[in-house]
């Protein structure tokens, strides 16, 4: 039984990755939980969860002609299943977005959720596929008018080929009155609902420079206990990982906008 869930934002700087992290582990308290860094062009994952040393990442499984198991770039680390992506720009230059495809259908096959850490932008063909083949698109945004118009974007776009909107998650919080009222219109004009406000939280800088997830390296911060709020109200749902692969293997890998 799986669900696949892209953890997207329509531009950089909003924590997005962060908040994969800490959804991941969250939800991994009562569900097998798999995260992949489907940022190919712009990875960091691996930096956060500290794998940076790692021999076989996303990269190796997506080069031309590779025929590794999904598998070889699967670590469990902080109670999850972790598949991170290199940084080398030859490597990105090497690998084929297409068979994305085929790595999500192989790992549906052994998890219950899977996150998908989605590119900042909807600029090309490889940016835009994990929306498009997630069930359901997670937005994480800041209270502010460009970060909210950003997020409007991919929300058309993800519904545009029948991905749902599991809800939005506010994040970098320096105002806890004023996200209410932002929320509260938000909800007007996104189709989910309001997850929850991270606030800003100096524990995720020393998180990030630490190589740990916000959860492990500070899980009584304000902003990890927002995050546990959060992905509780996030309803997974359930549905064979049968249909899950084989959609994911069928998909039309569309054009960038």
């Amino acid at each position: 039984m799986v669900e696949a869930f892209a953890v997207a934002s329509g531009k950089g700087g909003t924590g997005k990755t962060t908040s994969t992290l800490a959804l991941g582990m969250a939800l991994a308290e009562e569900h097998d939980v798999t995260v992949v860094d489907a940022d190919t062009g712009m990875a960091n994952l691996l930096f956060h969860a500290g794998l940076a040393d790692v021999e076989t990442t996303l990269h190796d499984l997506l080069a031309d002609g590779s025929d590794r198991p999904a598998s070889d770039a699967v670590y469990e680390r902080f109670g999850m299943k972790v598949v991170p992506c290199g940084t080398s720009l030859d490597a990105f230059r090497e690998s084929d977005p297409e068979r994305l495809r085929d790595v999500v259908a192989d790992l549906a096959a052994d998890t219950d959720v899977l996150l998908l850490d989605s590119p900042a932008t909807l600029a090309s063909r490889s940016a835009v596929l994990p929306v498009v083949l997630a069930d359901r698109v997670v937005l994480v945004t800041q209270p502010t008018i460009p970060a909210l118009s950003d997020a409007m974007k991919v929300q058309e776009y993800a519904t545009a080929y029948g991905t749902g909107v599991a809800g939005v998650l506010f994040n970098k919080v320096r105002d806890e009155g004023g996200v209410e009222r932002v929320a509260t219109q938000a909800e007007r004009y996104f189709e989910g609902p309001t997850l929850g406000a991270v606030p800003a939280d100096e524990a995720a800088r020393t998180a990030r420079r630490a190589g740990e997830p916000l959860l492990a390296h500070a899980p009584d911060s304000a902003a990890a206990r927002a995050y546990r709020a959060a992905a509780a109200s996030l309803d997974v749902a359930t549905g064979p990982a049968t249909g899950v692969a084989e959609r994911f293997r069928s998909a039309v890998v569309p054009d960038g906008p």
